[in-house]
């Protein structure tokens, strides 16, 4: 299973990093505001990735992607259940939106679910609260949950159990987005929460 995830990772981040069709967009220029505060190139520009997004927050409210980024907003896509991976970015990201609230900027951490028959907005609201008092948890229906990751550009994938306790492979960036610019950035496993605050610091300084 590992394997299979590392391969799955690995495929996820060549989507993104290396392009579909065969070119790779370098996020930095000239005309870029934000040049200086880029560490990553994604295939077909920054506007490819994200967008409009429906799901169901942990009352089981409809909500969209812009009722949730309000303000800047780090957002992950995982699953409750998930035994390590899930908890430690998580727990990664909301340290750094306490690093930036010392700092005097104001951020939302957000917990989207790729596992909705296990995670009931119930579910995906304690898990968020937990982790975070301002995380927003969100799950869906199986077709709300995918158009959110299509529009992110993430993977997942069921393995298969006999039983309650299956495992789902995904991909582990966390995306950088405002109300104002839509996507700027993804951060990887490895990014500390100090780094994730300085490069949101830098986009929030000079937006």
């Amino acid at each position: 299973m590992e394997r299979n995830f590392a391969i799955a990772a690995a495929a996820a981040l060549v989507a993104i990093v290396g392009g579909v069709g065969g070119y790779t967009y370098l996020a930095t220029g000239p005309s870029d505001a934000f040049a200086q505060c880029r560490a990553s190139n994604v295939a077909g520009g920054a506007g490819s990735i994200g967008g409009p997004f429906s799901l169901l927050d942990a009352s089981g409210e409809v909500v969209t992607d812009t009722d949730v980024i309000t303000e800047p907003t780090l957002v992950y896509f995982g699953y409750t259940f998930c035994p390590d991976v899930c908890p430690l970015d998580t727990v990664r990201n909301a340290e750094a939106v306490d690093i930036l609230a010392e700092r005097g900027i104001s951020a939302t951490p957000v917990f989207i679910s790729v596992d909705p028959a296990r995670d009931t907005p119930e579910a995906v609201g304690d898990f968020a609260y937990n982790v975070h008092e301002k995380m927003i948890g969100l799950t869906g229906t199986e077709e709300q949950v995918a158009a959110a990751s299509k529009a992110y550009r993430t993977y997942y994938k069921v393995q298969p159990s006999d039983d309650e306790y299956y495992l789902v492979d995904h991909s582990t960036f966390t995306y950088f987005v405002t109300p104002e610019h839509g996507f700027l950035e993804f951060f990887r496993r490895d990014t500390s929460a100090e780094a994730m605050a300085n490069t949101v610091q830098c986009f929030v300084e000079n937006a």
